[in-house]
């Protein structure tokens, strides 16, 4: 059985989209680092700390389900 970091590494060389949320998602981990670092956010800061948190979370969510779609395929391919 393949592992989900296989699985993600073949993702990586064979979906553009897997790659995209990717680095959607490394791009927002650094903007989130960079807010992190401050002591303290103004409302505004708060709010977009927030949707950065949710668009991040979103992009990982997406790409666990392409990784357990993949290994259903996989699964599907072997029982034959």
């Amino acid at each position: 059985m393949l592992t989900e970091s296989l699985i993600a590494d073949l993702l990586r060389q064979s979906s553009l989209e897997f790659r995209e949320l990717e680095e959607s998602h490394h791009r927002l981990d650094a903007e989130l680092g960079e807010l992190q670092k401050r002591h303290v956010l103004t409302p505004q800061e708060e709010l977009l700390k927030k949707q950065i948190q949710k668009e991040k979370l979103a992009k990982k969510d997406k790409m666990a389900e392409l990784i357990r779609l993949y290994r259903e395929n996989e699964a599907r391919s072997a029982a034959r």
